[in-house]
């Protein structure tokens, strides 16, 4: 049982908000978090809260929300606050009223996401470490793309995987693996800062249609993967591509890339969740093998 009044008073003392405890609801949308919408004297805000070992993946998204923010590219809701208070782990982050994805918007949503790409940095990367959902994910310097795809996100899944009773996926993912180069021939891709888990859950529009995107996995890494992710779930319209392509087109080959970056994801769903997700890894895998065979 959440003692309200104490958190709040808590929270009030850390963020300067004065937050009522007689106005709180809970919402969905989260797996991994509880959700609340907070009143305020500045209006309403949006809360994550979780146990206290929950705080570096709290940290780690508004870290994340901050360096897209940064960028006035694309909208993020503002960080209004992230600690532990009475025991509880939390953040703290602008209410914004959203419809849901797609439609409206899916063309600004696009050229953003292009003029996000545009930011880059020196190497494959971040400054810290983060999590996709709530695996953890390794995002130590690296200046080679190849590299840090191997090791960083593959390479982790699978060493999850087999520990996780996916020990099937090790033989041929270790091929794919050493196989990667052939997916790059000719292509060389820039360290443009990423959303990290752009699929439709994630992103939606204000009212006027203006996009916004959330809950993200930020590094720096081939902007192909965040695209790839807008096509493993749904969600995003033709307008969405055709507005990302006009201001940055996709390089030869980026539909075999397309296809070994979203195995990325449905590794992690594997890790994550079970059931059939490590026979579709799987047979992912054997289908970018049989593109390099």
């Amino acid at each position: 049982m959440t003692d309200w009044g104490e958190l709040l008073h808590q929270i009030g003392e850390q963020t300067g908000l004065r937050l009522l405890p007689d106005n709180v609801r809970q919402i969905g949308g989260g797996s991994i978090h509880h959700a609340y919408r907070l009143q305020g004297d500045s209006g309403a805000v949006f809360m994550k809260l979780n146990t206290p070992d929950q705080l570096a993946g709290f940290e780690a998204e508004a870290m994340g929300l901050e360096a897209l923010a940064a960028t006035s590219t694309l909208r993020v809701p503002r960080v209004l606050g992230c600690a532990e208070a009475h025991q509880k782990a939390y953040l703290l982050l602008e209410w914004l009223d959203l419809t849901g994805p797609g439609g409206i918007g899916d063309d600004s949503l696009g050229k953003g996401l292009a003029a996000l790409h545009r930011h880059t940095g020196k190497a494959f990367g971040f400054t810290r470490d983060n999590f996709i959902g709530s695996t953890p994910q390794p995002n130590p310097w690296t200046e080679n793309w190849i590299d840090f795809f191997r090791e960083q996100r593959m390479g982790f899944q699978l060493r999850l995987a087999a520990d996780n009773g996916f020990g099937f996926l090790l033989a041929d993912g270790r091929q794919l693996m050493e196989s990667l180069a052939s997916f790059f021939e000719g292509y060389q891709p820039v360290p443009s800062l990423l959303h990290g888990d752009l699929w439709a859950g994630n992103q939606g529009r204000m009212d006027n249609g203006e996009p916004v995107i959330f809950d993200p996995a930020v590094y720096y890494g081939d902007r192909e993967t965040d695209l790839a992710m807008t096509g493993l779930f749904g969600g995003f319209g033709r307008d969405f591509y055709q507005a990302y392509e006009s201001e940055w087109p996709l390089s030869p080959g980026w539909e075999a890339r397309r296809n070994l970056y979203q195995l990325y994801h449905v590794l992690n769903h594997a890790n994550l969740f079970g059931g059939g997700y490590g026979r579709d890894a799987h047979g992912r895998i054997r289908e970018l093998l049989d593109q390099v065979s």
